[in-house]
């Protein structure tokens, strides 16, 4: 389920963002903005996706889709929360389209701004932009 959710944000960033990124199979090592929402797959299981961005990369992204050149804390909380559901949504419709592990998606959630400590089952790091985003999931 990582796999196509890491895809769905790689899509995010060559289609909506545009810029180049790498990835890497490690924790993020900066405060971050961290939203969840929890998924459900047909079968049953539940998860908890989270996604962590540093207030450089929200930034940016606040910037590309509401034109705010500085952003107060709220501003990019919404959009944090905004570009979770975007990538987990896109990750619903990739396995949807693709029938592996079909899942559906909650409301986000703002979790809290710090860093990225809490247990997952994997997470990655996407640099983009002089920032990161973390993406993890933890079985519920």
């Amino acid at each position: 389920m990582l796999p196509t959710i890491l895809q769905a944000a790689e899509n995010f960033f060559n289609h909506q963002i545009r810029l180049p990124y790498t990835t890497e199979m490690i924790v993020p090592k900066k405060r971050t903005l961290i939203a969840y929402l929890d998924i459900e797959t047909r079968s049953g299981d539940l998860h908890r996706v989270y996604l962590g961005c540093d207030n450089v990369l929200i930034q940016h992204i606040t910037e590309i889709f509401l034109g705010e050149e500085d952003s107060d804390e709220e501003t990019l909380i919404d959009m944090l929360l905004e570009t979770t559901n975007m990538i987990v949504g896109s990750a619903k419709v990739l396995a949807e389209e693709s029938d592996h592990n079909p899942f559906t998606i909650s409301t986000p959630h703002f979790f809290k701004h710090d860093q990225f400590t809490m247990p997952t089952d994997g997470v990655h790091t996407i640099h983009v932009a002089n920032g990161e985003i973390g993406i993890a999931l933890k079985a519920l």
